[in-house]
């Protein structure tokens, strides 16, 4: 390497650091490329449990107790299939099903954990952009320069959908805890306006769109694979480069 090369190249201790976040980054985005689109089969599995709830109770006659065995089944509750597919078991003398509570927080959780993600990916991604820049100082980078940047604006978008998806998931909830979920409750409102259906429709539409955007998520956070390799490829070969050049 020319005195002038070395002069339009990065040393040699930038590059190792560029290196690594090339090599360990691309890893990394490899599991969010995969993981968001799991929770969102997931969350669609659950907005699929509420809408087929509404379905029922939007038609369902309310009965009376049919049975004064404690734990059996609710027959004018329970929608048919759901049950096997979900868990979702509402019993006589019974209040809110185990599942449902156990999905409200669950999805409590994942918002939670959603949040704090978009939070961190969003202040790393501030801190990467100002890095980006200084390589602009750098000829022998020049044509990555694009590639780096593509990476940080997909990762920045990712983190922006990530703090819509907990928004998403936290209104649903704030939705859903206006339905009383025991028996007497639900057989009550089935002779009155009926509004338990609503509330589960609209929950299960924003359970929706939150799975939608983590879906998106995940394409974004994806098409980054093929840059991480473009970019780690170059400063290995100029690593390459100067390594030869001090022998």
């Amino acid at each position: 390497m020319s005195e002038d090369e070395a002069h339009h190249t990065p040393p040699d201790s930038l590059l190792q650091v560029i290196d690594n976040l090339a090599r360990f980054h691309r890893e990394h985005e490899k599991y969010y490329s995969q993981a968001p689109l799991r929770q969102a089969g997931e969350l669609q599995a659950r907005s699929r449990a509420l809408k087929s709830l509404a379905d029922w109770w939007s038609d369902a006659e309310a009965g009376e107790q049919t049975s004064p065995i404690a734990f059996a089944g609710t027959e004018d509750l329970n929608a048919p299939g759901l049950v096997a597919e979900s868990g979702i078991l509402f019993m006589e003398g019974e209040d809110e099903p185990a599942e449902l509570r156990r999905m409200k927080r669950e999805v409590g959780m994942l918002a939670e954990e959603t949040e704090q993600g978009g939070a961190w990916l969003a202040q790393a991604m501030e801190q990467a952009w100002e890095i980006a820049g200084s390589l602009a100082a750098y000829p022998a980078l020049a044509d990555l320069l694009g590639e780096r940047h593509r990476i940080i604006a997909n990762d920045w978008q990712s983190a922006g959908l990530q703090a819509l998806v907990a928004r998403l998931l936290r209104r649903a909830l704030d939705l859903l805890a206006r339905v009383d979920f025991s028996p007497a409750a639900l057989r009550a409102d089935l002779r009155g306006e009926r509004k338990a259906p609503d509330y589960l429709y609209s929950a299960s539409e924003l359970f929706d769109r939150a799975a939608d955007l983590m879906a998106e998520s995940a394409t974004l956070v994806h098409e980054n694979e093929r840059r991480w390799r473009v970019f780690r490829s170059r400063v290995r070969a100029l690593r390459s480069e100067w390594g030869s050049s001090r022998e």
